[in-house]
């Protein structure tokens, strides 16, 4: 496979890869790995192949171009699909390469033998075979497809004798594929002509909001986005995955948006919700019940089954501002109320209990680190305090799964973030979700990355057994045990700290600081509040 290993790290280096992840096996990804280091591109071993995918999406968050990840035959293809379906419902661009038996021996042997294109595609945006004579034109497909929008995950499956590329694509190829993919982010065009109801409903509008969303994350769309809301003193509020688009400290933040209750307040007042690259895929499955009419600004078009936008424009989201803001007659909003609101939010969480909460984690934590450290969030009772009370200044300074909302996420992210990334990492999990991805601390460790873990340790599934709680179920199947999360940290060469009250967490998170490399925080939580915090949250 050398000639096509080379192909294929050419095709990445030009869409801005900077790392491949994953766990290697013994046939054609070798060559890929070799072909990377020759060329500056980077394999870094995970312990797991969902972890390797992970990385890859944190890693196209935070530079704004596509991830890779690379896992072996047969487990490592099934391994990695919840890495595949994650950065789907993120919606991050990604290459996954699956190792492969070779052709001939597809139909003839049974061991490790499964069909990788029919596990993959119906989660993956594209999937596609190398196969000899049309690899070329493979490799080409699979890229064009990584280019449009919305992002997401393509797979191609690699069988070792496969060595050849083949016919590459002609220009009239090359043409036919570009019109057979929909959505080009590199689209300029933007106008409101075609989005009529869309004009008079913003003309109309005295309180308009803006719910900006994980499709208006880059750096031209917050500073778009900004410039309206100051302009015209219009508040917006954020989706977890758009955090710091808005910043928390600007006076035109209104909040997080979830399609939860605690923001109904400020929805309820707005007569014109303006979605700014909301994705349907990040709210919570409930039914959409609110009164104001909803205009949506997009790079692809969104699907209006749960959201019921009665317009929508789809393109270049800095022009398609502009346009809108002609339309916009002034603001009726009083901004200090706004603010006010907020703050009740953010307070009416604050729950006491006797020990040390996950509230007073991420306040003592933030305030140690919001600054200076990007932060990724698992999934887990403590994301609620997380996504409230973490101040974050610019997009992508908060890495969280929201779509899939899988659990074992903010390790493997703060991973990918930190290889790629100089700024340093604060990753929030809890005890469960460490547990999913453990091994990957011995990353963490092996690279020397700028990470500090925070592991929430309540010795339970909290999320779980709070609905058992709701349902006035035993509790079943949710205690984790007793885990020694210093020794296990330390067994992988992780300097390791422990806290249970405000003093001792502040005192770790210090010398945490002063650790050249990875470090993890053990807190101990009293988990009493949970379910009193998610009535306040989701009502």
């Amino acid at each position: 496979m050398a000639a096509i290993g080379d192909l294929l790290v050419q095709r990445l280096r030009e869409a801005g890869v900077r790392a491949i992840f994953g766990v290697p096996g013994g046939g054609g990804n070798l060559d890929l790995i070799d072909a990377g280091g020759a060329a500056n591109l980077p394999f870094v071993l995970t312990a797991t192949e969902t972890g390797g995918a992970i990385a890859a999406i944190a890693q196209a968050e935070v530079t704004g171009t596509p991830g890779a990840c690379l896992t072996t035959l047969g487990p490592g293809a099934a391994s990695v699909v919840n890495g595949v379906a994650c950065a789907r419902l993120e919606r991050a661009p990604i290459v996954v390469f699956t190792d492969s038996h070779p052709v001939g021996a597809h139909g003839v042997y049974a061991h490790q033998q499964l069909d990788h294109c029919a596990l993959i595609a119906p989660t993956a945006k594209w999937s596609g075979r190398l196969e000899a004579g049309t690899a070329g034109r493979t490799i080409h497909d699979a890229f064009c497809a990584l280019a449009t929008v919305p992002a997401g995950p393509v797979h191609i499956d690699c069988p070792g004798d496969v060595t050849e590329i083949g016919q590459e694509p002609t220009a009239d190829d090359q043409r036919e594929t570009n019109a057979r993919q929909p959505g080009d982010p590199r689209t300029t065009s933007a106008g409101v002509a075609g989005m009529p109801q869309g004009i008079e409903l913003v003309a109309r509008a005295r309180r308009p909001l803006l719910i900006v969303g994980l499709g208006a994350r880059r750096a031209d769309d917050a500073a778009a986005i900004r410039h309206l809301i100051e302009r015209r003193r219009i508040p917006a509020m954020v989706t977890y995955k758009a955090k710091g688009v808005v910043p928390d400290a600007h006076e035109c933040f209104a909040g997080v948006f979830t399609n939860a209750a605690i923001e109904r307040p400020v929805i309820e007042d707005s007569d014109l919700l303006i979605g700014v690259g909301l994705d349907p895929v990040e709210l919570l499955p409930r039914p959409w019940t609110f009164h104001a009419p909803v205009v949506g600004i997009a790079r692809w078009r969104m699907a209006d089954d749960h959201v019921p936008f009665r317009a929508q424009l789809v393109g270049d989201i800095p022009q398609a501002l502009l346009a809108l803001e002609e339309q916009l007659d002034g603001s009726a909003w009083d901004l200090r109320r706004v603010r006010d609101a907020v703050r009740i939010q953010r307070t009416s969480i604050d729950i006491p209990v006797s020990g040390l909460s996950a509230l007073r984690v991420v306040d003592v934590a933030a305030e140690a680190l919001a600054a200076t450290h990007r932060v990724t969030v698992d999934a887990g009772a403590h994301m609620f305090p997380a996504t409230m009370r973490w101040a974050v200044g610019a997009p992508n300074g908060m890495l969280i799964s929201n779509g899939l909302s899988t659990m074992g996420f903010a390790l493997p992210a703060a991973i990918g973030a930190a290889r790629v990334d100089p700024t340093p990492v604060v990753a929030l999990t809890g005890d469960g979700g460490l547990l999913m991805c453990a091994g990957e601390l011995l990353t963490a460790a092996r690279e020397r990355l700028r990470v500090i873990v925070i592991v929430f340790n309540d010795a339970s599934l909290s999320l779980i057994e709070i609905k058992q709680q709701a349902r006035r179920l035993r509790p079943a199947g949710v205690a984790l045990g007793n885990v020694r999360w210093r020794a296990l940290a330390e067994g992988f060469g992780m300097p390791s700290f422990e806290a249970a009250s405000d003093h001792e967490l502040a005192g770790a998170i210090g010398q945490a600081l002063d650790v050249d490399g990875p470090s993890l925080i053990e807190a101990r939580i009293d988990r009493s509040n949970y379910s009193a915090m998610m009535r306040v949250v989701r009502g």
